[in-house]
């Protein structure tokens, strides 16, 4: 008798019990697993270009906790966010420029209504992947693209089991809800409401941080999209003195390096640093108005432009086993996080998601240097409007948008004409447009045309079944005579700013 085959029940049998322990072993609390997915960290700041970050050359502020956070990990030099909130953050989420996924102009879906949201049922949203593939998740500050009186569960069904949110500002309900500072209104499993005497960024920061305490043992995707350091400017509990604008909005910079020490603080006295990645970034340039000092060069907030000081955000990341102190000039934008950050955890992408952006997982692995793309893209901001239908519309059909190609940056207007030539290398504050040196510039007007060729011939209208009751719409005509306003007197570019102008705000 073959004895291969007569000891098969033996082997099965044990094989059997095998599976039971695992199976008992994932099921108890108390068991831990080796990990072999990384923790993932992602820190988005709202409303802070690179003229208030020291590692990038400020010398308006002091932030010491990013600039280890940079001498320990990689800071990447092109790294380009869409120009406002919404279009930011719903490219980082869908992998998919604002074109592909229609949210391209703004829409303050809690205060403005109409049934809009974020709908996680059919639109890309990565967070769910992670957590169908183990990882324990958890989003902390911002979010704004969904009503949580109407939804919730939102934050659940875009792959969050865990949440602490500001609610954004409620229609109908502004007067309590707009507080992300002090007395927050924030929104949690076990509902909504006003934390009295608190200071919100110290409530999400400690649920952060209790969060990867409770799951040190597991992989974990925090997505902190911070509130600081949006408007309003107030003062932080480190600096109660601060008065004027430019005082407060330094203060909240300074607050906002501080939480990213105890993050990092939490790391290392967990043990667990050298399990994770952790990214920071920004969603778009600082408030207009704002105006920072970086390399000798007054910059004025680039909120909602498409020059640099607007789209070319910071862009740091903590790599576990990697050299320190890295510098990139690789190209990325934020279409290029979903993808990345799959592929740091092992995940494939499915052709049916239609991501359009690239992994740059082998860059913060050290397996290459170069940009994983030949291009990158931003587009996007000011209000949208109400269709007839009663759905949200963009303003146009096709917006203006730039793209960049390591040297060149070319502005396209909303006829698709490009109109705007600008060689970074040697002019990075985008002062001599080229576009008018035919012998130059024709061949890159060709070799950029290619590029637009390939991209839709109208953009999209964001996709999402709306909701059949609210608590507040915005008038119809209120936003759609806004949005009309602001396109119409919209400039995409923002002069730099003059030494007297920032001594004047300073004072």
């Amino acid at each position: 008798m073959d004895t291969h085959y007569a000891d098969r029940p033996l082997i099965i049998n044990g094989l059997n019990t095998i599976i039971i322990l695992l199976l008992l072993c994932i099921a108890s609390p108390g068991c831990t697993v080796s990990r072999e997915k990384p923790n993932i960290i992602f820190i988005l700041i709202d409303d802070l270009g690179k003229e208030w970050i020291s590692c990038y050359g400020s010398s308006s502020v002091r932030t010491p906790n990013i600039d280890n956070l940079a001498g320990e990990g990689m800071l990447f030099h092109n790294a380009w966010s869409m120009p406002q909130c919404t279009p930011s953050r719903v490219a980082l989420l869908t992998g998919q420029y604002p074109h592909t996924n229609g949210w391209i102009n703004h829409f303050d879906v809690p205060r403005w209504g109409h049934g809009a949201r974020f709908d996680a049922s059919v639109n890309n949203c990565f967070p769910k992947i992670l957590r169908r593939a183990g990882y324990h998740t958890c989003a902390a500050g911002k979010w704004q693209v969904n009503d949580f009186r109407l939804e919730p569960e939102a934050m659940m069904e875009a792959g969050f089991d865990e949440y602490c949110m500001w609610t954004g500002g409620e229609g109908g309900n502004e007067s309590i809800s707009d507080k992300r500072y002090w007395d927050p209104y924030i929104h949690t499993r076990e509902g909504s409401r006003t934390y009295k005497g608190a200071f919100g960024p110290d409530i999400f920061c400690d649920f952060i941080t209790e969060f990867m305490e409770k799951h040190r043992d597991h992989p974990m995707f925090i997505y902190y999209p911070m509130v600081l350091t949006h408007t309003p400017f107030v003062h932080t509990p480190e600096e109660p003195e601060a008065g004027s604008r430019f005082e407060k909005h330094r203060a909240m910079v300074r607050y906002t390096d501080l939480i990213i020490g105890k993050i990092l603080s939490s790391l290392e006295s967990l043990e667990i640093k050298d399990e994770t990645y952790l990214f920071i970034t920004t969603d778009n340039g600082t408030t207009r108005g704002m105006i920072g000092e970086r390399n000798g060069v007054f910059i004025s907030g680039g909120k909602a432009y498409l020059t640099e000081n607007g789209i070319n955000a910071p862009f740091i990341a903590l790599c576990p086993d990697r050299e320190e102190g890295v510098e990139s000039d690789a190209m990325i934008d934020f279409t290029d996080i979903y993808p990345t950050l799959l592929d740091l955890a092992g995940l494939d992408i499915s052709p049916d998601d239609q991501i359009e952006g690239a992994s740059f997982a082998s860059i913060l692995r050290d397996e290459e240097a170069g940009s994983p793309r030949d291009w990158i893209l931003s587009m996007g901001g000011h209000p949208a409007m109400i269709g007839a239908d009663g759905r949200v519309k963009n303003y146009f059909s096709f917006r203006d948008r730039v793209i960049y190609d390591g040297r060149y940056k070319v502005y396209i207007d909303t006829l698709k004409q490009i109109h705007r030539i600008y060689d970074l290398k040697k002019d990075p504050y985008e002062t001599n447009n080229l576009v008018e040196d035919l012998p130059l510039v024709q061949p890159l007007i060709e070799k950029f045309r290619a590029v637009l060729d390939g991209l839709p011939l109208e953009d999209h209208h964001p996709r999402y079944d709306p909701l059949d009751q609210g608590f507040y719409n915005i008038p119809p005509e209120k936003l759609n005579s806004l949005s009309q306003r602001i396109h119409k007197s919209y400039q995409n570019m923002v002069r730099l700013a003059t030494s007297e102008e920032y001594v004047d705000l300073k004072d």
